[in-house]
């Protein structure tokens, strides 16, 4: 006796599954541009590494015994490799209803995320759909106060224990929208993606405003102001970039992050880092030429670039290992840390002590962006939750100061416990706060009182100069070394490899700190 009949049956109710929303819905997608869902996961995936669950999960309508149509759910979720690595999914089908909440069946997500927590992998949402739609209040006879939609501590848990990422893949609102951001990196599709609490037609109901969905959620908005990490060209380029960045990443809290075979020099010295910081204090350079001159080469994936701009962020690979990189940017507000910039250091500092990534700091800070605008947004509490992060952090922490350090936020640099190093180039020059706005204040009697208070401030701060040289500094031991620019690669090898053996030992224990979106 044979069960091929069950077989073909179950094969025939697979493929009408994988119709999703049918050719009219599918149409409709590919006309604005976007792919389907699950030819989103067959960029994802690894060539035959696709196992999906829940496949037949849907609304089926029966004649008797034989199945006559299934309409499937609109949340495709499974199992796949990225590179060769295990990775969990979930993917919103807006060919049917838009995605929205009230065409899904069953806890697909839930279940999903639940797997990847247990399987210890990381977890990725492929987002395009809506929130909530009140053609559920019908379908249910009744309203209902709203739960934790988002899963509760199952979320929190996640974030603590295993990469998750969020691709913006469409119009996302409500949960969606949230989900956006219930991870350690996301990234949005120029052109074709959107971001929003409430679409339009919710915001016209209740401000009066009548605004189109790019106008309220774009990449013009929400890549800005720092919701959405990195934009993409296309859906290709998104997916791209998500494998990229969990190339970087451990599966989980539990393994080592995973190193690569490095053909780069460990002991390449470049020689333009000798001259890349001028002499002039008040021109400015290129931090990423910096960056490309000490880690691994053609390594550095940056974070948030259009966000935070005086902050550079990203992952990259040092000697093959895995490291979390930040610097500071003249070339925006003299590289000051202003809010948005600390925002972006504190995601940075969580992503590194959750996934025992080391942190690597080109530290050129003048201080915390001062001026009225910055008052009245609150830089003062927002520096203080900078300061308190870096405190409670542990994990491996190098910088190398290419040029100055001022102030609360240049006492970032430091560290007093974990394991630490810092080394100074020659450029070097800090304090707590900067001589030529110092001196105004330090000697406002002496220069108002002199004959020529222009000569005699220029007089004054020329002599606080000549004080202010590195060597003096290190002299007392305020520095510990003052290296020549082109050690910093061999030097910052060594630490790292270093770094990975502390890390071997911290597996598993918790950290001091929770990751916070």
């Amino acid at each position: 006796m044979s069960w091929q009949d069950e077989v073909d049956e179950l094969r025939r109710q697979e493929r009408l599954a994988k119709e999703m929303g049918g050719k009219e819905g599918i149409d409709f997608q590919h006309g604005r541009g976007k792919l389907t869902v699950r030819e989103r996961v067959d960029l994802l995936a690894d060539e035959g590494s696709f196992q999906e669950v829940g496949t037949l999960t849907g609304t089926a309508e029966w004649d008797g015994d034989e199945l006559k149509e299934l309409k499937p759910s609109n949340t495709v979720i499974g199992i796949c490799k990225v590179n060769d690595r295990k990775v969990s999914f979930s993917g919103g089908d807006f060919t049917i209803r838009g995605g929205a909440a009230d065409a899904n069946v069953g806890d697909k997500r839930g279940y999903i995320e639940d797997l990847a927590l247990k399987s210890r992998i990381p977890f990725v949402r492929l987002l395009d759909a809506t929130g909530g739609s009140v053609k559920t209040f019908e379908q249910m006879g009744r309203t209902y106060l709203p739960g934790n939609s988002t899963g509760g501590g199952r979320v929190d848990e996640m974030l603590n224990t295993v990469p998750v990422v969020s691709a913006v893949l469409g119009s996302v609102a409500g949960l969606p929208a949230v989900q956006a951001c219930l991870c350690h990196f996301n990234v949005m599709v120029k052109n074709t993606s959107q971001v929003f609490v409430a679409g339009p037609k919710v915001v016209e109901q209740a401000t009066g405003r009548s605004i189109s969905k790019e106008d309220l959620g774009d990449e013009r908005i929400q890549v800005k102001n720092g919701v959405i990490m990195n934009l993409a060209d296309d859906e290709e380029d998104a997916i791209d970039q998500v494998k990229q960045f969990l190339s970087y990443m451990p599966p989980s809290i539990y393994q080592v992050p995973p190193k690569i075979e490095c053909k780069d020099d460990p002991d390449r010295r470049e020689e333009e880092l000798l001259s890349i910081v001028p002499k002039n204090r008040r021109q400015i350079y290129d931090p990423l030429k910096i960056v490309s001159g000490v880690l691994d080469q053609e390594s550095f994936f940056e974070m948030a670039p259009y966000y935070g701009k005086a902050r550079i962020t990203g992952l990259a690979r040092v000697d093959g290992f895995p490291v979390g990189v930040m610097a500071n940017n003249p070339k925006y507000n003299g590289g000051s840390m202003d809010i948005a910039a600390g925002e972006k250091t504190l995601r940075l500092l969580d992503l590194c002590e959750t996934f025992h990534l080391p942190l690597v700091y080109f530290a050129d800070e003048p201080g915390f962006s001062v001026g009225p605008q910055q008052e009245e947004q609150g830089i003062v509490r927002a520096g203080a939750r900078v300061v308190s992060a870096f405190s409670a952090s542990r994990t491996p922490y190098i910088c190398f100061v290419v040029r100055q350090l001022y102030g609360v936020a240049g006492g970032l640099h430091s560290r007093s416990e974990g394991l630490y190093r810092r080394f100074a180039w020659p450029s070097t020059h800090g304090g707590s706060m900067h001589i030529e706005g110092g001196t105004a204040i330090a000697y406002k009697r002496e220069i108002e009182s002199a004959d020529d208070p222009i000569s005699k401030k220029e007089e004054i701060e020329s002599r606080l100069q000549a004080i202010s040289s590195p060597f003096r500094n290190a002299h007392a031991f305020g520095i510990e070394n003052i290296i020549d620019p082109r050690e910093s690669r061999p030097l910052l090898v060594d630490f790292i490899r270093d770094a990975y053996e502390v890390i071997a030992g911290e597996i598993g224990k918790p950290t001091l700190t929770r990751y916070r979106p």
